[in-house]
């Protein structure tokens, strides 16, 4: 049996044929041998993006509150122990293998995907420390991913879109179905989609759980620096905008501060502790600043959905002499959206190959660039490294460098410059 989480992670990579395969039957079946039944309030986060600004503004929030927050995300840049936090903090290497190997000892021949694996795991964890809440990020879908497996007492959906066709459908009912599926009767969910797909509604309504939308039953103000919220139960004024950047984020804020009414007799939460959550929350790689001239600017962008907002923060941007975009992707989304949504915004775009199962090389990236008719220079690399090292070469102090189009891109610009996960 391996005895280092590196050997682990190897190891669960090599136990299935398939990367992702659906469905809660085998999760199902080692959850209740292993007895994993949390007494605690699981707050379960889906959407098509959001989520993980979703996860880091309830888990600040929280925190600040002074509960002991156990928080479950996925993927991770450099360290899988970023997936798995207690109190803000890391699950040690020794925990997580001691989970892991919990999990191998009494599967027997129940096959388990890398990520049904570490979705127990972190289960065990949490249980493990007694953590009083825990948020749980979804990883494909929602109905058949592994970690509705788990009952939430409230449901966050951050937003619908196009993405992931061959596994949730290719329109955004079908795929809002999928989403659905982590809602539970009784139990109230939230949406924070101002467009909020009719497949959600009647969900909602078949199974009998509340949906607060957006704009309807919950929402937002912006005013004079500070924001107002207010849902059907009561409101919130004042407040500091989220210290991660995008208008957009409102939006996400907004749905947090709906999720803790919800749960408001279980978890109580203070003003001051939704400030402080608001202003301390951090979150590598979504529109992330990095110190230094010139201007380095991380997000995962990839979609198109993620890339619009992206476009959009790059619109209120001052204007800069010329912007570098250090872009990668993965080939099985939607390259040619993402690339048309920037477009406008970059200048040169520096494309490499990365080096996973499904990542695009920069010769097939060159090729959607040339297709979409780039107005900027195009130029390839081999990798993410050598695309960065040409950018910090030919830009100036005043220029800007984007990175952007996967979390393997962010990933690898990340170790490039020797950047730190917050």
């Amino acid at each position: 049996m391996p005895t280092t989480l590196a050997d682990w992670l190897t190891h669960l990579e090599s136990l299935h044929p398939k990367t992702i395969a659906l469905g809660l039957e085998r999760v199902a079946q080692v959850k209740q041998r292993l007895n994993l039944h949390p007494d605690f309030p699981v707050i379960v986060v889906g959407g098509t993006n959001g989520k993980g600004s979703v996860c880091a503004m309830l888990e600040a929030i929280l925190y600040a509150a002074g509960y002991k927050v156990g928080c479950y995300t996925s993927p991770h840049l450099l360290h899988y122990n970023e997936r798995v936090r207690v109190a803000k903090q890391p699950v040690r290497d020794a925990e997580l293998c001691a989970s892991f190997a919990e999990i191998e000892r009494v599967r027997n021949e129940t096959p388990l995907t890398y990520f049904e694996f570490g979705t127990l795991a972190a289960m065990q964890c949490f249980i493990a420390h007694k953590v009083e809440v825990a948020i749980l990020e979804v990883g494909l879908g929602g109905r058949l991913d592994a970690v509705n497996v788990f009952d939430s007492d409230c449901a966050v959906v951050t937003s619908v879109d196009i993405d992931h066709v061959d596994y949730l459908g290719d329109t955004r009912e079908k795929i809002a179905f999928e989403k659905a599926g982590i809602f539970r009767a009784n139990n109230v969910a939230i949406c924070a989609d101002p467009k909020v797909p009719d497949a959600l509604r009647v969900h909602a309504k078949n199974i009998g759980a509340e949906l607060w939308c957006i704009g309807e039953d919950f929402g937002c103000t912006p005013h004079q620096g500070q924001w107002d919220y207010r849902s059907k139960i009561g409101a919130r004024n004042a407040l500091p905008h989220p210290a991660l950047r995008g208008a957009f984020q409102l939006n996400n804020a907004s749905a947090v501060l709906a999720a803790l009414d919800v749960l408001q007799d279980r978890l109580p939460v203070s003003m001051a502790a939704v400030r402080r959550g608001l202003t301390e929350v951090e979150l590598t790689g979504r529109f992330q600043f990095v110190p230094g001239k010139p201007q380095l600017i991380l997000d995962v962008a990839h979609n198109p959905h993620a890339a619009k907002s992206l476009a959009q923060n790059f619109a209120n941007l001052p204007p800069c002499p010329h912007t570098y975009a250090v872009f990668a992707m993965l080939k099985d989304k939607d390259m040619r959206g993402v690339v048309e949504l920037m477009n406008a915004h970059i200048d040169t775009w520096l494309v490499a190959g990365i080096d996973a199962a499904r990542g695009a090389t920069s010769d097939e990236l060159a090729q959607v660039l040339a297709e979409a008719q780039v107005r900027g220079r195009v130029i390839a690399f081999e990798n993410v490294a050598a695309a960065l090292r040409f950018a910090y070469k030919a830009a100036g102090d005043n220029d800007r460098i984007a990175a952007f189009g996967s979390f393997y891109t962010v990933a690898a610009v990340m170790q490039e410059q020797h950047i730190h996960v917050a």
